[in-house]
């Protein structure tokens, strides 16, 4: 009987940041296809504060949330990955259907864990998996990638994704321009930046007259039509966010997109266990050709303050949790 007991955030059912509490629990039991891993460091996401608030109706509190995780494989069940391997993880329903990274160890399936090379402290590299894949992920989807010429804009361009596709972007040569609907942020922004009070997106058109090249909407629902009308005729918009919720409310195809126009999306699922693309991120970082916008880390006892910062959108970059 595993007798050994490790500390863990359990959101205890559906509520406020109040319901995160601060537990001893038994370290996983390592099974068949499963590794554990000796959490270093955790990401904090959007998507879990709005499983925290009961919006995952597939969730069965109590749970231990946490999308994605950075630590070290301390029982490996995959001779690929040795015990003391540095390791990321992300997705697969990571902190939904079994327990995540809001702990000091987690128990996960060997195909999410990616094996990485890496001097980076533990807070800069808890930064990267779900934020950077997802950014580069958007960005492949746009077709922008080293030696693109063009003109890139980003909406909700202060949240941790929109800072991290803009550092890409920008280290590509691509002009970018990015919106927040808080001004106080716009110190966090670099290229051009544009305030989004909700109303139509002033300053664009005086910008780049002819419209940008590329939209990449993090907003989502709320913004999409809008910035297929935005971007240049024959241009394309990838959506790969919900910060303004999932749906399109009356959403018709022809009526909505201009001809020729481009309308994409990215799921960060779709890079799940994408150790090579993660390599390259981390080693891009390395050397300095972009730098993690992290904005702040908490140590886990504090993740209940670290939920109300997030939710309160204090944060311009991304959230760290550090066991």
């Amino acid at each position: 009987m595993n007798t050994k007991t490790m500390r863990a955030a359990v959101c205890v059912r559906a509520g406020g940041p109040e319901v995160l509490e601060i537990r001893e629990l038994p370290v996983p039991a390592v099974r068949a296809g499963w590794s554990l891993v000796q959490v270093r460091g955790a990401g904090l996401n959007r998507s879990e504060l709005r499983t925290r608030q009961g919006h995952s109706p597939d969730v069965r509190f109590p749970r231990v949330l946490g999308i994605e995780c950075v630590g070290t494989v301390a029982a490996s069940t995959d001779p690929r990955i040795p015990d003391g391997t540095t390791v990321a993880a992300m997705m697969g329903e990571m902190g939904r259907a079994f327990d995540g990274g809001y702990a000091e160890y987690a128990l996960l399936p060997n195909p999410l864990l990616m094996p990485v090379a890496t001097t980076l402290p533990w807070d800069v590299l808890a930064a990267l998996p779900e934020t950077y894949l997802t950014a580069q992920g958007a960005l492949d989807a746009l077709s922008i990638g080293p030696g693109s010429t063009g003109r890139l804009l980003i909406r909700g361009g202060t949240s941790s994704v929109g800072l991290a596709a803009a550092a890409i972007a920008t280290a590509h040569g691509v002009a970018v321009a990015a919106t927040t609907r808080r001004p106080e942020k716009a110190a966090a922004l670099t290229g051009h930046v544009l305030i989004d009070d909700g109303g139509p997106l002033t300053g664009l058109s005086e910008l780049w007259p002819e419209g940008p090249d590329w939209v990449l909407d993090l907003v989502g629902a709320r913004t999409a039509v809008d910035s297929l009308h935005l971007v240049r005729r024959g241009g394309t918009v990838c959506v790969a966010g919900s910060l303004s919720g999932w749906l399109i409310p009356d959403f018709e195809p022809i009526a909505k997109i201009p001809s020729g126009t481009k309308l994409t999306a990215f799921h960060s699922n779709d890079h799940q266990g994408a150790t090579d693309v993660l390599q390259r991120i981390v080693d891009d970082v390395e050397a300095g050709g972009y730098h993690p916008h992290l904005d702040r880390v908490f140590p886990l006892d504090a993740i209940a303050a670290a939920h109300r910062y997030m939710e309160n959108d204090e944060a311009a970059g991304k959230l760290v949790v550090l066991p």
